[in-house]
């Protein structure tokens, strides 16, 4: 696939350190074969650096981020100190999703019977520009098998994509749980309760579960799973919204919690 020949400046990148000399640290780049850059003492770590040797050494992979480059000279000068925890797990879990895509890229190509750079040309510069990334491309078709054919993509390495995508990528789902504390002063409360959890387990997507346990009156554990955090959270807001609205118009209250009241 096509690469640039140097990242760009504010970019994050994987390295390898080859060499630490009291005044820095030179690195390999991973993504940017062939490149090297360079870490000065003064990048290497918030404050005042007495031993080079304590923060970083040979064969440590890490992730920078790009302060200058210049082509012409071959200088590439990276920053560790300017890298925060967030942005280094990113890195990580980035490059090693495009280290997968370029080994099932890899396998779709044996299975065509075409060269990699012919996949390029033909197909995955539109995937990348349409998703994102390849590795996105493959999740998205793993986790919607319909996925490439509604966005318009057509050709003979659809099916081989798929199948390789389905077989290959296991898609991750968050659970996330809290209680309610449910209580009816009508005469036919129990059956609002149970109409109000019913409709609480009801969802718009075919990926959500809701589920709504009882614990002990007047507590119930309400779970949602669903592809992410975000999803999970608007999902189980909705779910204890519907409640609200039953209870409420039937003498009834409810009270949502992180932890089980004691």
């Amino acid at each position: 696939m096509i690469q640039k020949d140097y990242p760009d400046e504010g970019e994050f990148i994987l390295g390898t350190v080859i060499k630490v000399q009291n005044y820095g640290a030179f690195v390999t780049l991973d993504e940017y074969p062939e490149r090297e850059g360079f870490i000065h003492i003064a990048e290497i770590a918030s404050g005042w650096v007495k031993r080079i040797r304590n923060h970083i050494k040979e064969k440590q992979k890490v992730v920078c981020k790009v302060m200058h480059t210049d082509p012409g000279k071959g200088h590439v000068d990276l920053s560790l100190k300017r890298v925060n925890d967030h942005q280094k797990r990113a890195k990580i879990k980035e490059w090693k999703n495009n280290q997968k895509a370029t080994r099932l890229l890899t396998m779709l190509s044996e299975e065509l019977d075409i060269s990699i750079e012919t996949c390029h040309n033909e197909f995955v510069k539109d995937l990348i520009k349409k998703y994102g990334s390849l590795y996105e491309a493959f999740e998205e078709t793993a986790y919607d098998q319909d996925t490439l054919e509604e966005e318009g993509f057509m050709g003979s390495w659809i099916e081989s994509f798929k199948q390789i995508a389905k077989d290959n990528i296991l898609i991750q789902f968050v659970d996330i749980k809290g209680y309610l504390d449910i209580r009816s002063y009508n005469d036919h409360g129990i059956q609002y309760i149970r109409e109000a959890l019913l409709k609480a387990e009801e969802s718009d997507y075919d990926d959500v579960t809701i589920e709504v346990h009882y614990v002990g009156a007047p507590h119930y554990s309400i779970t949602i799973k669903a592809p992410d955090y975000k999803i999970a959270e608007e999902e189980l807001k909705k779910a204890v919204s519907r409640i609200e609205d039953i209870l409420n118009s039937h003498d009834g209250e409810i009270s949502f919690h992180r932890k089980l009241d004691e």
